[in-house]
């Protein structure tokens, strides 16, 4: 009997201390993928804001909004450039979820409207761009939103307690601006 107790105390703590060994290293694992979830979400948007930054550049010195150093020819080769890196999304497709893809190749095509507006490759008036802007920044707050879920974490950045917000935009200041918006 007191072999009995030995053994079924030893098997009891054997199968306890495997099982908790065995939780701690899947929230190892699964805090390890969070973590390079979150820096590929993260490094994403972040290249999506630098292209819509340089595609708003671009626009307003195109349409005399503006007065930048650069020369246009070398805006655009910065749009393009930045365009190319934002396309580069590989870590959000390896790691994200289903939803988390689908709104990055969402906020890729809307955001491409924005650049092939500011590069002229699209015609358009202004309230046509600013339109396009506010696509991007929607587009934005979806991808926001998926990756949070995938991340498990907790609310939302839209909704009642988050209204939407419009671009900060300056007030129209040419004829121009008037006839277009």
């Amino acid at each position: 009997m007191t072999i009995a107790a030995v053994l079924l105390g030893a098997m009891s703590s054997y199968v306890a201390n495997f099982l908790m060994e065995r939780s701690r290293n899947r929230y190892q694992l699964r805090t390890r993928w969070d973590d390079k979830k979150l820096s590929a979400y993260e490094s994403y948007i972040d290249r999506m804001r630098a292209c819509i930054f340089l595609a708003a550049q671009l626009y307003e010195q195109r349409e005399g909004m503006r007065e930048v150093e650069k020369p246009e020819q070398e805006l655009l080769a910065d749009v393009a450039e930045a365009g190319r890196l934002r396309g580069r999304f590989e870590r959000v497709m390896l790691l994200g979820g289903d939803d988390v893809v689908e709104a990055a190749h969402e906020l890729n095509a809307v955001a491409l409207e924005v650049d092939w507006q500011a590069a002229g490759k699209t015609a358009g008036t202004l309230q046509q761009w600013r339109d396009r802007n506010r696509a991007v920044f929607r587009a934005i707050n979806d991808f926001h939103e998926a990756a949070r879920a995938d991340l498990g974490v907790q609310g939302s950045v839209s909704g009642s307690k988050h209204p939407e917000r419009d671009l900060l935009l300056p007030p129209p200041r040419l004829a121009r601006d008037n006839a277009d918006t």
